[in-house]
């Protein structure tokens, strides 16, 4: 079973979000044939942990402003990875250092990538 629209839906609205505060490498997997707990994860990466806590903030208002509320946030200590948790949507914000060293890409490549329409001109507009 794929991800569903849902889902999808607030991927989308979540990659947007994190662009718009100048995430970078941007990835979406649909993990929903592998895992029970969600269809889908976005990993991105901020420069800083001041980043990281804007881009979680950005997503979670994003979504909220949509009508979906975040069940579940952590790593806000330090700010180096933030998780994320909307159900359908994990949203995985790390720094640089910490992208790198968990390689998620490596762990999820065999799951379908999912494409993410961002418009960059709008991230620009909105920093």
């Amino acid at each position: 079973m794929a991800a569903t629209d849902h889902a999808l839906h607030l991927t989308q609205l979540a990659a947007q979000a994190a662009a718009n505060k100048q995430a970078t490498d941007l990835v979406a997997f649909d993990v929903s044939e592998r895992l029970a707990l969600t269809d889908v994860f976005l990993i991105v990466t901020a420069a800083n942990e001041r980043q990281v806590g804007a881009v979680a903030d950005g997503i979670e208002e994003a979504l909220h402003k949509d009508g979906s509320k975040v069940l579940r946030r952590e790593g806000e200590g330090e700010n180096r990875w933030v998780l994320l948790d909307f159900g359908d949507l994990v949203a995985h914000i790390q720094h640089a250092e910490e992208r790198q060293l968990y390689s998620l890409e490596r762990l999820w490549r065999d799951c379908p990538a999912i494409e993410l329409r961002v418009d960059e001109a709008a991230a620009v507009d909105a920093s």
